[in-house]
């Protein structure tokens, strides 16, 4: 099974959650933690993995053969990202706004194009000493796309069958957000009560309910804001799985780097309680 944690917005506890629910199951089944948060991946601070691989990630772009281009200006007229341009008597290649997609190479009727990897980042893999099978990307500072790391990450390393793949998605609603909930089971939507939280929460809803993805919500720093939210989702039907309290304790144990588990052990219960309930969901949604 595939769960992406995701959220509308930064700050909202996506991380704590996806964190602490792997520290939860590890050791009753078994866990992989993919951060596909690869512009700023955090989880490691709080599963602590050893890191024993290491790859780079990167997209292929076009080299132009001046040789052989006769200058047609098909591969400028095919590329949808403008990472081409006919200039006086040369192609011009962009490679921060190519997408590495081949349409040049391929719509290139001299065969004048090649293609060479450009490094855009990092996978690393390794294990927690819960026995988390622990993968992340990073993006090099400065490259702007990150959507094709986490599509490398989730290709890279491919789990058993029986086990559960926990997806930390970036925040906001962006095409990474996207790529990473693509071919997931099920969301776990993170937010809080307050209008900016309901609001970056229908986006969010907006865009499992386009790709079919049953979903639940955890309510995080539950007691500030209003009872909006809460009213939204009862209006929706969208059910309620867990609820965190807005605590200092919670506060301090997240900022020293502990899961909701180290703080409180009494949340290994309840998120386990919280995965039973959504294999459930799973179970109605594809009965339909």
């Amino acid at each position: 099974m595939k769960i992406a944690i995701a959220s509308g917005k930064g700050g909202t506890g996506k991380t704590t959650i996806a964190t602490s629910l792997a520290h939860s199951l590890a050791g009753s089944i078994k866990v992989w933690y993919l951060d596909c948060d690869v512009e700023a991946p955090n989880g490691h601070l709080f599963l602590n993995p050893i890191f024993t691989e290491q790859v780079d990630a990167v997209i292929r772009i076009p080299q132009i053969q001046p040789e052989s281009c006769t200058l047609c200006g098909k591969c400028v007229e095919v590329c949808q990202f403008h990472a081409l341009a006919k200039v006086a008597k040369k192609i011009l290649v962009f490679n921060q706004l190519c997408h590495g997609c081949g349409s040049c190479t391929w719509n290139c009727p001299e065969g004048a194009i090649v293609e060479i990897p450009n490094p855009i980042g990092v996978l690393e893999a390794g294990l927690t000493k819960h026995g988390i099978h622990f993968l992340q990307g990073v993006l090099t500072i400065s490259e702007p796309m990150p959507t094709p790391i986490i599509r490398q990450l989730k290709k890279w390393k491919t789990p058993p069958a029986q086990a559960l793949t926990l997806l930390d998605a970036p925040p906001g609603a962006s095409c990474s957000v996207v790529e990473t909930l693509r071919g997931a089971d099920f969301a776990l939507l993170v937010t809080e009560p307050t209008p900016f939280g309901l609001h970056d929460l229908k986006q969010m809803l907006g865009i499992v309910d386009d790709m079919h993805i049953p979903c639940g919500v955890v309510i995080n720093r539950d007691g500030i804001g209003n009872d909006q939210v809460d009213k939204f989702l009862a209006e929706k039907q969208i059910p309620v799985l867990l609820r965190v309290p807005f605590s200092k304790e919670l506060a301090e144990g997240i900022a020293a780097g502990q899961t909701l588990v180290d703080i409180l052990p009494d949340y290994r219960q309840k998120l386990q309680h919280l995965f039973e309930e959504i294999i459930h969901l799973v179970k109605v949604s594809y009965a339909k």
